[in-house]
């Protein structure tokens, strides 16, 4: 079911309403209601893999518990052993087996062999890479004694299948959403309201932004070899954008939906278009991967406690590893070595926490040289994106030999109708980052936007905005990108 659909529309509203106006003072049916609400919203993808999601739950449920209990510490590392190498398992099987198979394959034949190589016609689990990173926090945190385990079943598998971030995150911990879990909930008029712009906010990132970007995304990069390099750079531009709408918009609307249900989610993007340097984009895009892999693989790697070699190692294996965990191809491994390489210099010389505060905080414009470095930044980031969005590493370095050396008509061989739509995306882009950059020290872009105005004004200014995405809501709603991860 997709957030930007009609079943989704008629769905919330439903659930809304038995939530707050029928069980409301049962924080055990509330919590039931909500359980059995998340199993349909994912059943409604492939209901054959709810019974992955459930075993899934159960394991850590499970061994969490098994983990607590036990006297032994040979014995705690057996159950956390087991709970990883199953998890790992079932993500290694349904999203890389074929990768797997097909490199080696490639490696073989390399020596003249021709290896009897077969691949499998493997569904992927919609959202496995999130619930499976929650579980395995959860694990990690009861085995180094961060938390106690939930005995309550219904508690755990909420927090693991909580719908609105069941499919693309953010990225839970259970030290944040299990006691929210738990706590009785009554309903907060403003915080709703607040939930509902953030709702709004995220549907013009991904419907009026995002869906508008990849029409054109995919016309140049699917016929790259033809386009010339200012073709390709506008190209490379909007889908910069397109992800960004894409899959911080799937966040805010998370965020909004979690919120309506008196839940708070982690923030996953903070303005990061907005940053200074690539070491300040990683703390503001996709907060919630970034943080984990920090807290469950760069610092029990030694982080930068072993000096500077060991700090760029682990720099190193983070940003591989970040690459391989969105997609079984080389362009995304590819993607995560190119962004460690640029945030090299800054842990050479140590400057990565330098841009640790938003942007011209307190004032309307940038300094000259904070607008530089946000161009370099947002330059470095855009060339990366190529890779991310390539279909083969073959394809991306075709594309940026394109820009490189494709010179001439910059717009051949551009339709006029395709460039006018083009024309349209950046006449799109330019007043949503404007509202972005006007609400960059906020948690999201219009969180503070016509509170003091009248309200005939406010509430015009969100009609116009509910207008706006009626006009380019596509019939059936389109996917988001990174529900394919």
């Amino acid at each position: 079911m997709l957030f930007n659909s009609i079943s989704f529309a008629i769905f919330l509203p439903i659930v809304f309403v038995f939530y707050w106006f029928v069980v409301n003072r049962s924080l055990k049916q509330q919590n039931i209601l909500l359980l059995i609400a998340s199993y349909y919203f994912y059943s409604c993808w492939d209901w054959r893999f709810l019974f992955l999601l459930a075993f899934s739950t159960f394991l850590d449920y499970f061994t969490g518990l098994k983990i607590y209990r036990a006297e032994h510490t040979k014995s705690r590392k057996f159950w956390l052993v087991l709970s990883i190498g199953i998890n790992l398992g079932f993500l290694a099987f349904f999203k890389y087996y074929n990768f797997f198979v097909e490199s080696f394959g490639d490696l073989i034949s390399r020596f003249g062999f021709k290896p009897n190589t077969s691949t499998l016609n493997i569904i992927l689990p919609v959202g496995i890479s999130f619930y499976t990173f929650h579980g395995l926090s959860y694990v990690l945190d009861i085995y180094n004694r961060k938390i106690e385990p939930s005995t309550n079943w219904v508690h755990y598998s909420l927090f693991v299948s909580f719908f609105p971030l069941l499919v693309a995150g953010p990225i839970e911990r259970a030290t944040h959403l299990l006691p929210q879990v738990k706590r009785m909930r009554k309903f907060d008029y403003s915080r709703a309201v607040d939930g509902l712009k953030q709702i709004l906010w995220g549907f013009i990132k991904k419907i009026v932004i995002a869906d508008n970007c990849a029409e054109y995304v995919n016309i140049i990069f699917d016929g790259s070899s033809t386009y010339s390099s200012g073709v390709l750079i506008i190209g490379a531009i909007l889908f910069a954008f397109q992800i960004y709408g894409d899959f911080s918009g799937y966040s805010d609307i998370a965020l909004g939906v979690a919120r309506l249900f008196g839940f708070e989610l982690l923030k996953n993007f903070n303005f990061p278009y907005f940053s200074r340097d690539i070491a300040e984009f990683w703390r503001r895009w996709h907060i919630s991967l970034s943080s984990w892999f920090k807290d469950y693989l760069y610092i029990p790697l030694g982080g930068s406690r072993g000096g500077l070699w060991m700090s760029i190692r682990n720099t190193f294996i983070i940003f591989l590893v970040s690459g391989f965990w969105h997609g079984a191809n080389w362009t995304f491994i590819a993607w995560g070595g190119l962004n460690a390489l640029f945030i090299m210099p800054s842990i050479i010389f140590k400057t990565n926490r330098a841009n640790l505060d938003i942007v011209a905080k307190g004032r309307l414009f940038p300094s000259w040289g904070e607008l530089l470095q946000i161009m370099i930044t947002f330059a470095l980031t855009t060339f990366a994106w190529i890779f991310f969005r390539a279909s083969s590493l073959e394809h991306a370095f075709q594309y940026i030999a394109g820009i490189f050396f494709n010179m001439g008509d910059q717009f051949n061989p551009l339709q006029s109708l395709e460039l006018r739509g083009i024309i349209v995306c950046f006449l799109l882009i330019i007043p949503f980052m404007v509202v972005e950059w006007l609400g960059r020290e906020q948690n999201y872009a219009i969180e503070k936007i016509g509170v003091v105005w009248p309200r005939m004004i406010r509430w015009s200014f969100y009609s116009f905005m509910i207008f706006v995405i009626l006009m380019y809501m596509q019939t059936g709603g389109t996917e988001f990108i990174y529900f394919q991860f």
